[in-house]
């Protein structure tokens, strides 16, 4: 039995006639950027986040760094951000020029609050939390903080869609939520998207003079903005996904308690949730000190992986000129040489599931 570490055409066939309808109406419809479809759908993904505004953009990379951007956050400014995050939440900080500080998470993967006062200096002026892996965050003591310092919050969602904490969906809590819709997402588009969600009516506007070219109105260009521009189609296709993304959560959701429930075995770390919010599992990261030899076992049983991810950014060719060296951030260190993303994808069997359960325990580490 071959299972890979995700699978997109089952999704797509769970709703098939609904995506190729939707695709079909654009086409017809002769209007391809910035029409009914795109107006239609920030409005309805505001509603189901529950902000006032929801504004698209061409992927989640450019939602964080147009977000620090109308927060006039730049050169010599600094922002707080987890150090095990995938590398696009820090770039969305250094494309303006500004410092990321990072700091360690905690046992969710996610912000350790308690270190993030301890970071703050005269130069901070955000902090940006990460919902890695489909787990809200403890925003509730991030916006405590935030408050107390005078520091604005933006929110990486791009792996949250519908992550709860007390009721409170991810993306509602700080300033700018920020979302990518790239197609393994829970609430994937069919080729690169994404969106902002706001509460402020005069930020909302800027989101979308600025993605438009910085014009207002065709020619009449009020600021040096940018394209990035959530197109007719992906529009149309996220409207299908949207409302289905409770049952698809779900469906997540089942998957992974089967996981919880079925994986016995000692030489798998199996992830923490903390049950007073809700994880809608995006991914489900396990960890395993011999991960390579984990890994091989389960290739040798057409059992698919994936690490998230294998290289911290402060340890990255990219972000060398940071400074940072191995021992750093050991906690995220130990994360980067242990984490491994089991399958899981909406449209897996039980018989696929029991397979990697079975296979996963039968593992001699």
């Amino acid at each position: 039995m071959n299972i890979p570490a995700n699978r997109l055409d089952r999704s797509f066939q769970l709703h098939q006639q609904e995506y190729e309808d939707a695709a079909l109406r654009v086409l017809r419809s002769g209007w391809y950027v910035l029409g009914n479809e795109v107006s239609e759908f920030e409005k309805e993904f505001a509603a189901y986040t529950g902000s006032k505004y929801c504004v698209g953009l061409a992927s989640g990379l450019d939602a964080l760094w147009i977000a620090f951007r109308l927060l006039n956050i730049g050169k010599g400014d600094e922002v707080i951000v987890q150090a095990n995050t995938y590398i696009a939440s820090v770039m969305g900080i250094t494309i303006n020029n500004a410092t990321p500080v990072f700091i360690e998470p905690d046992k969710y993967f996610t912000l350790d609050v308690s270190k993030i006062e301890a970071a703050i200096t005269n130069k901070t002026k955000a902090i940006l939390p990460v919902h890695l892996y489909g787990q809200s965050s403890d925003m509730e003591a991030i916006m405590r903080i935030a408050k107390k310092h005078n520091l604005f919050v933006v929110e990486d969602c791009a792996q949250s869609h519908g992550a709860k904490q007390n009721g409170k969906m991810t993306g509602t809590f700080g300033d700018i939520g920020c979302f990518s819709f790239y197609p393994s997402k829970n609430l994937g588009a069919f080729g690169d998207s994404g969106a902002v969600t706001i509460n402020s009516a005069e930020l909302a506007e800027k989101f979308r003079v600025y993605r438009n070219y910085g014009s207002e109105k065709r020619y009449y260009n009020r600021v040096v903005g940018t394209n990035s521009r959530l197109d007719e189609i992906q529009a149309a296709l996220l409207r299908v996904r949207l409302s289905h993304l409770d049952e698809l959560n779900k469906e997540r959701k089942k998957i992974c308690n089967r996981y919880l429930g079925g994986i016995k075995n000692t030489a798998i770390e199996l992830p923490e949730i903390n049950l007073s919010y809700e994880t809608v599992w995006h991914q489900f990261v396990v960890r395993v000190r011999d991960r390579e030899k984990f890994i091989e076992y389960l290739r040798s049983k057409e059992i698919g992986t994936i690490i998230h991810y294998p290289i911290p950014p402060h340890l990255s060719e990219a972000y060398a000129y940071l400074g940072f060296k191995k021992g750093d951030f050991p906690i995220t260190e130990d994360f980067a040489d242990t984490v491994l993303s089991l399958p899981l994808y909406n449209g897996m069997t039980d018989k696929e599931q029991d397979y990697v359960i079975d296979m996963i325990n039968d593992y001699k580490g």
